[in-house]
This record gives structure tokens, sequence and C-alpha cells, in this order.
């Protein structure tokens, strides 16, 4: 298998942190594949035509994406215990995964804004809408992690966002009244899947 991916995509980030879980990493070739929002991606549209990070090749020419769909792709391919639980922790997990991702494309369409967009073009309602609902899932986030489960794919999407945010946006200070999600954080993200796909670039 191939994935398509980009060092700074915490999306592309959940996947191999979840291969690294599943002890996938050996099955797996990686190639880093430049993308842009208002450019084309030559190496990544011919499988996507999204033009987006994550997509994965499989062997026999079949591509999946988003990062939703390789994940539990992936989760079905390795021993024991997956990340996708069943029965009712299923949506729970999926809730999560869910928030996760969704604090993820708020961080992004604002990271557009003010780094992509020309300064005179910049509307900073958008900006405080995106930045308003960061917010809210951050402090959703802070009542669920005193009883999520040690590791789900929920759990692992959460804290590639919260990674996300100290890579891309640390003056948020996202810690700040949020002990519990703090203290997760600092234990989750010692995980050796978390230290190997530590967000650069």
């Amino acid at each position: 298998m191939k994935l398509l991916y980009s060092p700074a995509s915490p999306y592309a980030r959940k996947v191999l942190a979840l291969a690294h879980e599943r002890g996938l990493t050996g099955r797996i070739t990686v190639a880093t594949a430049a993308t842009a929002p208002t450019g084309a991606a030559p190496d990544v549209t011919p499988h996507n035509p999204l033009g987006k990070v994550p997509a994965l090749l499989l062997d026999d020419g079949t591509v999946l994406y988003d990062s939703r769909v390789i994940c539990e792709y992936l989760d079905g391919l390795g021993d024991g215990p997956g990340l996708f639980p069943q029965g009712p922790a299923r949506w729970d997990a999926l809730t999560r995964q869910a928030l996760g991702d969704g604090l993820l494309d708020a961080a992004l369409l604002t990271r557009y804004e003010r780094v992509l967009r020309p300064e005179a073009q910049r509307w900073a309602a958008w900006d405080a809408g995106q930045v308003a609902k960061i917010t809210a899932a951050l402090d959703r986030i802070e009542a669920l992690v005193p009883a999520m489960p040690a590791l789900d794919i929920g759990a692992v999407a959460i804290a590639c966002a919260l990674g996300y945010l100290d890579f891309r946006f640390p003056e948020l200070a996202w810690r700040e009244g949020r002990p519990a999600s703090a203290a997760w954080y600092a234990a989750f993200s010692a995980r050796p899947a978390m230290a190997a796909t530590a967000p650069r670039g």
C-alpha cells in the first residue's frame, strides 16, 4: 500500500498514528505529496480528484480517501482489538472522531484565511466564527476526556487535533482553563504512535 501524505497534515497524521497503533507501518509506503487549496496537486489529483491528502493506494489499484475511510480500512487489517469498537461504543468513538475532525476543519479554514488570503480580502467575522467553533469543540473535549477510553479512533482524532493547535496556533493557548484536556493530552501524546507522527513543515 502507498499513502499519499503531507507531514503538516493532521488528517494524514491520524492515519499514520492508527497504522502505528495497529502494527501496519511495515506494510505502507509513505509518499510526500504537495497540495494547496488554491493550486494544482498533480501528485494527488490523479488518485483523489479533490486534490487532498491522505489518500491510500491499494495494491489492486483501488484508492481510498478521506482519513475516516482510510482509518477504518486499516483498522480492519491489524491484529488484536481495533480502534473502531462495536456496539454502542462505536457511535461514541465515531462522534468523538467527528469532533476532532471538525475542530481541525475550523482550524484549517482559519489558517487559510490568515495565511493564504490576501490581507485586504480577509474577513474578520469569518475568522471569529471559526475560532468560536474551535473554542466550543475544546470545551466539549474538556467535558469528555475524563470518561474517554484509553485508545480508540475518537481519542486519536482528538489528540491529532490538539497537536495541530500546538503546531499552528500556539497563541490560542488551548490548555488554559482546560486542565483535564491538558493532562490527558500530555499522557496520550507520549504514546510511540503520536511521537513518531508529530507534525512538521
